[in-house]
């Protein structure tokens, strides 16, 4: 079972760092209409938008960069599992909300619909595990453990 695990662990991270390293890549290379998507979201105060559209792309690329090569892999994935569901929140307020705007996750061109929650809310998932790993790991060697 620990290799199954093991195997999980790694295709998690792997995704993950994938999905950043893109991600943040696109947006570096377009930062001006990174910045119109940012603010078509309508939720951001106009002061903030370049500081975003400057500050997002490279703290993705960071995550993807970490979870690349595992450097503290439950930190990151807390930290990109805040960011997933914050974006997940956005996403979904601004489709309530009846906004037509381009979501700016892995391109430019790319309309907020319920199938941009839908990709992102999945996104999320491996992030979760990544945190919680430690813990289910715990668990597991405590259920299968055999007493003395």
């Amino acid at each position: 079972m620990t290799m199954t695990l093991k195997i999980l662990h790694w295709l998690c991270r792997l995704i993950l760092a994938g999905i950043f390293l893109y991600s943040g890549y696109m947006k570096i290379q377009e930062p001006l209409q990174f910045a119109v998507a940012i603010a078509g979201y309508k939720l951001v105060p106009e002061a903030l938008v370049f500081p975003l559209a400057k500050f997002l792309p490279w703290f993705e690329i960071a995550l993807g960069y970490n979870f690349l090569i595992g450097w503290k892999t439950r930190y990151n994935a807390i930290a990109a599992s805040a960011l997933l569901f914050f974006f997940i929140i956005v996403l979904a307020i601004t489709v309530g909300r009846g906004i037509e705007a381009n979501c700016g996750c892995f391109s430019m061109d790319e309309r907020i619909s319920p199938k941009t929650i839908a990709r992102d809310s999945l996104i999320l998932i491996p992030a979760i595990y990544l945190a919680i790993e430690s813990t289910l790991r715990k668990r597991w060697q405590k259920a299968t453990a055999v007493p003395a």
